[in-house]
């Protein structure tokens, strides 16, 4: 017998605030998650959507170290771009907050300390890597070296990004510290370990028995899991970034930021209500996460052992996760930039968000992963949106306005047509609620559409701009169904396009519907107001994408070029003969193409000393006149040498980029000319 449910708990995967996110992540959790929470509130249901960004952790410290930055100013810089993001497609989450709030730490170092006090952590001592140099532990991300399957020199301690193997820090050949660049020594440092074999047996019943609806990937994934045998699981790490781990003898560790991160779903709630508890430990909350499938076992089987283990919480109802998303058929990747991110989206395509979450629903990896791709994407907008949803409502509101003065006309006697195709319209109500109700968003959505299609057909079947010239009774009555039918519009599409839907609100005078009323036919009474017509959505054309697809294409082959790019560094040189160089600041007075030299520039520059001319090979990157005025960097001191009849008498210093174009090196500040480099 299935349960009975007050309210319902929804929680995203917390995204990573060490860059922003894309098209994949979208796809995966954001727009289903915000399906889902839309459609229980239309429902007036009792509903929090809960958000926010995961900041702890080793990418985030090493980006840091990288950028020579804090871990705080690398999380705020993606929190506040990430948020932003959400708010732009309209995720509506009913708060998004994040991981360094002192809300979280508070939660997060109670959470732990309650285990620890009720035993339920094993305390082990293990050999772990450690750079003497930096005087520090090293976290499996810190820990660089030759892969033993595929031979990269530059795998990590936990995965080789080349082959996708996991690893062991012990696994790798030739270990070395990404912080100082030297060969670690294993020293024995202690942690503390979630015991989940000590879960298995309750684990195993309560997926493997009680839970057999839950979607097959995420089942799947569990019952592989679970019949290999569940292993304990640190909880703690020694990093400097993190929740510190709340007791004696712990300085130096952090909690891991697997154990930290789903905390922040209860720290998020207990920021957004006094009555969080009610939403986390009364049995009548339905609690459900939604999730990527590499975050299933974390949601599945562990982020449920630490609920049981604290003993007050409820634990999850569903966990519906999805697959991935690939682009143009190729793994999204955020290091090779492989990737459409949502705030370049918006940049390229302003107000198209309900584009895109159509699209990525439509296109949903609900079961296996799927592909994005911009021919698609372009498809589905002309000939779906546009000539469909669009197309139909546009129809409606027009007719109405040329014949009734944009006001709902008088519905009269209904022919068989008409209620053929009103019985058509209620069934898909039944089968969209059955979708909507079991996670398969996918198919919700082509009912929603199914339903413009709907219109489309009967306003093309019954011709009333035809009927008008004889019989505007019948134009009256297919206007009429024709625009309760768009007021219907306005209610499915709630859920899938925000956007869309409230400008159909908009187009036909309404403010707000509930879901009850998807269905009804009397939604606009007869003499109600319209306003004027506008298109929903408008045809993007092939030089649009085209620009898209170059976009990614320039991605991949600048990747190439990196990834088989060797310019190893060149043999050490005393310091004596770099001093010898004599380089200097000069400001270019002028610039001008040398003739018969496709790559040659010739530059007069102020060089503090009376002047110089110089000859560099820049003519592919730069036209004369972009240069002219410009600050550069010289050696002054080159010995002077003629090229094509003209003495150059230096070499103006340039940075080659991995596709081979060059810039000019230029001071960050305007000095004099003649200033020295050193």
């Amino acid at each position: 017998m299935s349960k009975a449910f007050n309210r319902t708990l929804i929680t995203s995967a917390l995204p990573y605030a060490n860059g922003p996110v894309h098209i994949g992540h979208l796809a995966g959790v954001y727009v289903p998650a915000d399906i889902y929470a839309r459609y229980l509130r239309l429902k007036g249901e009792d509903v929090l959507f809960i958000g926010g960004s995961d900041e702890h952790g080793v990418p985030i410290a090493l980006k840091a170290k990288a950028e020579g930055v804090s871990p705080q100013d690398v999380v705020d810089k993606f929190h506040y771009i990430i948020k932003k993001s959400f708010e732009d497609f309209g995720i509506s989450f009913d708060i998004y907050s994040r991981t360094t709030s002192e809300t979280h730490y508070k939660t997060a170092s109670d959470f732990f300390r309650k285990l620890y006090d009720k035993g339920e952590f094993v305390e082990k001592t293990s050999e772990q890597y450690y750079d003497e140099e930096a005087k520090q532990f090293l976290a499996d991300r810190y820990i660089t070296g030759k892969c033993p399957h595929c031979g990269n020199e530059k795998a990590y301690g936990d995965q080789c990004e080349s082959c996708g193997t996991s690893l062991s820090p012990l696994d790798l050949i030739n270990p070395k510290s990404a912080i100082s660049g030297s060969v670690p020594v294993l020293k024995e440092t202690k942690h503390w370990y979630l015991p989940l074999d000590k879960h298995e047996t309750w684990l195993k019943k309560w997926i493997l028995e009680d839970h057999k609806e839950w979607k097959t990937n995420v089942y799947g994934q569990c019952k592989s899991w679970l019949d290999m045998g569940l292993q304990p699981r640190a909880v703690s790490r020694d990093l400097d970034w993190g929740v510190p781990v709340p007791i004696e003898g712990a300085e130096g560790k952090v909690l891991y930021v697997w154990f930290d991160a789903p905390i922040g779903y209860i720290s998020n709630t207990i920021e957004l209500t006094p009555d969080w508890e009610k939403w986390w430990k009364q049995e009548d909350t339905k609690l459900l996460h939604f999730i990527g499938k590499d975050n299933i076992v974390f949601h599945c089987i562990v982020f449920p052992a630490m609920l049981k283990a604290e003993g007050s919480f409820i634990l999850p109802e569903n966990v519906p996760a999805n697959e991935f998303l690939n682009l143009e058929g190729d793994k999204i990747s955020t290091s090779r930039n492989w990737a459409v991110w949502l705030h370049e989206y918006l940049e390229d395509f302003p107000g198209k968000q309900d584009v895109l979450r159509y699209v990525l629903t439509a296109n949903a990896p609900e079961t296996k992963d799927n592909d994005f791709t911009w021919k698609d994407f372009q498809a589905r907008n002309n000939n779906e949106l546009v000539a469909v949803l669009g197309n139909f409502v546009n129809r409606a509101m027009v007719l109405t306005h040329n014949y009734f003065e944009g006001k709902i006309p008088v519905c009269g006697v209904l022919t068989d047509y008409d209620k053929e195709t009103l019985k058509e319209f209620t069934a898909i109500k039944a089968e969209l609620e059955n979708y909507l109700q079991n996670y398969r968003f996918r198919e919700a959505l082509k009912e929603a559409m199914n339903l413009s299609r709907v219109g489309n057909k009967y306003l093309a079947d019954t011709e009333p701009w035809k009927l008008a010239k004889t019989d505007m009774g019948r134009t009256a009555t297919i206007l009429n169904i024709s625009m309760q039918i768009t007021a219907n519009l306005a209610i499915v599409f709630e859920p899938f396009l925000p956007v869309s839907s409230k400008k159909i609100k908009g187009l036909i005078n309404k403010s707000d519907f509930k879901w009850s009323q998807f269905g009804q036919i009397d939604l606009l009474e007869a003499g109600h107001e319209l306003n004027p017509a506008e298109l929903l959505f408008e045809k993007i054309e092939d030089e649009t994408i085209e620009r898209q697809v170059q976009k990614l294409l320039d991605t991949k082959k600048a990747n190439e070029l990196r990834e088989h790019q060797t310019n190893p560094q060149k043999a050490n040189v005393v310091f004596d003969d770099f001093t010898k160089l004599d380089i200097r600041v000069g400001r270019v007075l002028e610039c001008q193409k040398v003739p018969k030299a496709d790559k040659l520039l010739q530059f007069k520059i102020d060089d503090g000393l009376g002047g110089r001319t110089i000859l560099s090979g820049m003519a592919e990157y730069y036209a004369p006149e972009e240069l002219i005025g410009k600050q550069i960097c010289f050696i002054a001191n080159l010995e002077p040498r003629k090229i094509r009849g003209i003495e150059s008498q230096g070499m103006i210093l340039s940075a080659q980029n991995v596709d081979g174009s060059l810039f000019v090196v230029q001071p960050s500040k305007e000095v004099l000319p003649g200033s020295e480099v050193l």
